[in-house]
């Protein structure tokens, strides 16, 4: 069961269902309650004007005997006098309820002869008529508002549910009545289980319908994510990384899902590319140093007084240089974050341009950065070996500041980088002159790894043309907050 209700398609396919069962219950609920509130006021209108009209004949001198009546059917009448008998009903009315208000008796009983001369002001009904509250009507009168409630009525037989309208009236004859009217609720109980039986039938086919329909909709809406995940387990079986996943031609949100993933495999392909690279050039970097090494030792083991012993000191610091420079650059691919330490950028600059004869400070003002300390100097000593390798005579510092950016820039005055390699020199082990020897221009790693570091201190590394023809390199890292 769980694994039913594990995919998209059935727990939208249940709560579209469930969202749209519970706006039907509550939507037909109002609507039954509406109806049934709407009906019933109808039959409040209808027994209440009934009930006028029978009280404005009596108030009009109509003898009680004489009163013209509906059909008791849907709309029984009762006039009782103030004793609670029953003065005037059709034939069929046996009984109306509730009991009326300060009335002594509610038994729908016939009337007697007595009650036929109350109609005629017999003295006795005249005595309890002064007894009467304020608000009994004066004679001719009937009373201003009509109280409506809910009762019962059995006529020929029948007990049903009626609204009765109670209405008092004084006669000419000064004899205080009360008329009863019902208005039957039939219609509205049968109006209102009509539209209930109804609901009950539709909703579960209404029901049936949306739940195929949002799970239909939702598959074929899901179908572009499927072909997604197929491709990307290809992928991954495959381990193809220059494969790509289906891109439907809708703009909507599968769409960017399906774009933003290619994009993620073309940057996780040249990510894995450029460390197949990494591997391959590193081990033909270390390869030449080691083979030296190792070539020299069997020459000194063999014949002692051929030894290169300066030759082997170099070719050892060169490829402990080589190792560091390898072991940072897989530190920084591994995500490591600089050390958010604050510092003077101008003194590292003076401490790392002393002892340097062809390197001149030019406007290098104290400016305070936050990062890591040996990161940075690892990126001023490899700038400024770059520009002293391609110096003819000079190489200019110069640090300043704009807005929230510090600008270190060093330039030289040899003969720059094209156009057109300025990119291209803060790749991993590039050499533009390939003429030249490795001992002299490096594995061609100083450039990256300074580039990497200023990347990792939200900053940048650019390379363009220097006011004497060279290269000017610019490390653009911001202040201190």
């Amino acid at each position: 069961m769980r694994r039913r209700l594990g995919s998209v398609r059935a727990r939208a396919t249940l709560n579209a269902t469930l969202v749209v069962a519970v706006a039907l219950v509550a939507a037909g609920t109002a609507v039954l309650l509406a109806l049934r509130a709407n009906l019933i006021d109808q039959a409040d209108v209808r027994a209440e004007n009934l009930a006028r009209k029978v009280a404005l004949d009596l108030a009009f001198g109509v003898p009680a005997a004489e009163l013209d009546l509906p059909d008791a059917g849907d709309s029984p009448v009762q006039v009782r006098n103030s004793r609670g008998r029953v003065v005037a009903a059709d034939d069929d009315v046996e009984s109306m309820s509730p009991v009326p208000t300060g009335s002594g008796r509610a038994d729908g009983t016939a009337a007697t002869g007595d009650d036929e001369g109350d109609d005629h002001g017999g003295d006795r009904d005249r005595d309890d008529d002064r007894d009467r509250d304020d608000d009994t009507p004066a004679v001719g009168e009937i009373s201003g508002d009509a109280r409506i409630i809910q009762g019962a009525a059995t006529v020929d037989g029948h007990t049903g549910d009626y609204r009765i309208a109670e209405i008092d009236v004084t006669t000419s004859r000064n004899v205080t009545l009360t008329v009863y009217a019902g208005a039957s609720l039939s219609a509205e109980e049968g109006a209102v289980g009509t539209v209930q039986t109804a609901m009950l039938i539709g909703l579960p086919l209404l029901l049936v319908t949306v739940g195929c329909a949002t799970y239909v909709v939702t598959r074929r809406a899901l179908r572009p994510v499927e072909g997604i995940r197929a491709e990307m387990a290809a992928i991954t079986a495959s381990e193809d990384l220059s494969r790509r996943v289906p891109e439907p031609g809708t703009h909507d949100e599968i769409a960017r899902l399906a774009r933003t993933t290619n994009e993620t495999l073309a940057a996780l392909e040249t990510s894995v590319e450029r460390q197949r690279r990494f591997v391959a050039d590193a081990s033909h970097e270390l390869r030449s140093p080691i083979a030296s090494l190792r070539t020299q030792l069997e020459v000194g083991a063999a014949h002692p007084e051929l030894l290169d012993v300066e030759g082997a000191v170099e070719d050892t610091v060169r490829l402990q240089r080589l190792a560091a420079d390898l072991l940072l650059l897989a530190r920084l691919d591994a995500g490591e974050r600089p050390q958010d330490a604050r510092f003077d950028l101008a003194k590292l600059v003076r401490e790392e341009a002393g002892g340097r004869d062809r390197v001149h400070l030019d406007g290098v003002e104290s400016v305070e950065v936050a990062g890591s300390r040996g990161q940075l100097v690892r990126v001023l000593a490899n700038l400024l070996d770059n520009a002293e390798r391609h110096a003819r005579d000079r190489v200019d510092v110069a640090l300043r500041t704009e807005g929230a950016w510090v600008v270190l820039g060093v330039a030289d005055d040899g003969s720059g980088v094209p156009a057109a390699e300025r990119e291209r020199i803060f790749e991993r082990f590039v050499r533009l002159d390939e003429s030249r020897s490795r001992d002299d221009g490096g594995a061609g790693l100083g450039l990256a790894i300074a580039r990497d570091i200023a990347v990792r201190h939200g900053g940048t590394l650019r390379v363009g043309e220097a006011p004497q023809g060279g290269a000017l390199f610019e490390l653009r890292v911001p202040t201190a907050p």
